[in-house]
């Protein structure tokens, strides 16, 4: 590890969050001073850990301000910006964080000659996406692109690891619920009828969208080598898991998993669509519309695109690593004969 008196600066926009905790670890572990900026440094604290003394640092940021970007950024040889919101709430729009944010954050780096730039993005952004999230995120790389072209961006599939709140979610719900919801699945189920009379009816069709769910640790060294690697400035990187799973799929690797057996039934897109619009109403939405339009796209490299294999990453499988940390859904059976 670098000497405190050779550690290179670093701003990290969003460090506190599911992606940034696990990125924060392994630049202090390459040597960086990391500025954890965040809107409540508070929260951040715990980050301090992941370092020597002084090397991980909590610092109050609004990506929405100038000026607090600015003294974020002063000083910095490198930064990355993580930060993104999966729902509207008050001021804090797509727009203005996916978009807006990411401009100034790019836009003030530029001016004071910080060109080591990586921008989180998502696996679907697109100017004609039908959800404002893939819309915006889109945007956002058109902006740090033109005020820094030397950037990085990177779009991730769905991300997995111990604090994320997809399989986290669904392993919770099979714990009370005699189901679980297949996203996407057809409104009326398939009727096929063999040579002998007898019958099979198809609840879930082709299983709903498809995903590719990347490990967060992956991620977190794709940056990491992103920000080294000066053959990677201006390039856009798909970080996607090694396998494509329709949603059905998904689902199936939760109740394997967990060691739980659950029905599976079909949510159609239009029932998904008239849930959210309650749902989105609430504080902290379970469901939004444009989440339900997001999901009509499935999220999965477009192969036309470099990816964790061009940045030296070896893709982990989600069988790997879902039980490290869904082992505390399984039944109490299940992991007495597990720790047994």
């Amino acid at each position: 590890m670098a000497s405190r008196s050779q550690r290179r600066i670093i701003t990290v926009f969003g460090a506190s969050g599911f992606i940034g905790r696990h990125l924060v670890r392994r630049l202090a572990k390459n040597g960086w001073t990391v500025r954890a900026a965040c809107r409540d440094p508070e929260k951040a604290h715990y980050l301090r850990t992941m370092g020597d003394v002084g090397q991980v640092i909590p610092w109050g940021a609004d990506v929405r301000d100038p000026k607090s970007v600015r003294v974020a950024l002063e000083g910095a040889e490198a930064a990355v910006n993580l930060v993104g919101i999966l729902y509207e709430s008050g001021s804090s729009t797509f727009q203005a964080i996916h978009a807006d944010a990411a401009k100034l954050i790019a836009e003030t780096a530029a001016q004071l000659g910080i060109t080591r730039f990586v921008q989180m993005s998502a696996l679907g952004a697109g100017k004609n996406a039908a959800a404002e999230y893939a819309r915006t995120k889109a945007m956002g790389e058109d902006a740090v692109k033109a005020a820094l072209p030397s950037a990085r961006i990177v779009r991730p599939s769905v991300v997995f690891g111990p604090e994320d709140n997809f399989f986290n979610t669904f392993a919770g719900i099979c714990r009370i619920s005699p189901f679980l919801p297949v996203f996407g699945a057809p409104t009326f189920p398939d009727v096929s009828i063999g040579g002998g009379k007898a019958f099979a009816i198809d609840f879930l069709g082709n299983g709903g969208p498809k995903f590719q769910p990347v490990y967060v640790g992956d991620v977190a060294d794709a940056i990491v080598t992103c920000l080294d690697d000066d053959t990677t400035a201006g390039n856009t990187y798909e970080l996607a898991g090694p396998s494509v799973y329709s949603f059905a799929d998904l689902m199936r690797l939760v109740l394997k998993t967990t060691s739980r057996k659950r029905l599976l039934v079909p949510a159609p897109f239009w029932v998904l669509e008239l849930k959210a619009f309650f749902l989105e109403k609430l504080p902290k939405p379970l469901l939004t519309t444009d989440q339900v339009k997001l999901m009509q796209t499935d999220n999965v490299a477009s192969g036309t695109l470099p990816g964790l294999a061009d940045l030296g990453v070896t893709a982990t499988p989600a069988e790997a690593v879902l039980p490290t940390y869904l082992r505390r859904y399984r039944t109490p059976l299940a992991q007495a004969r597990t720790t047994g």
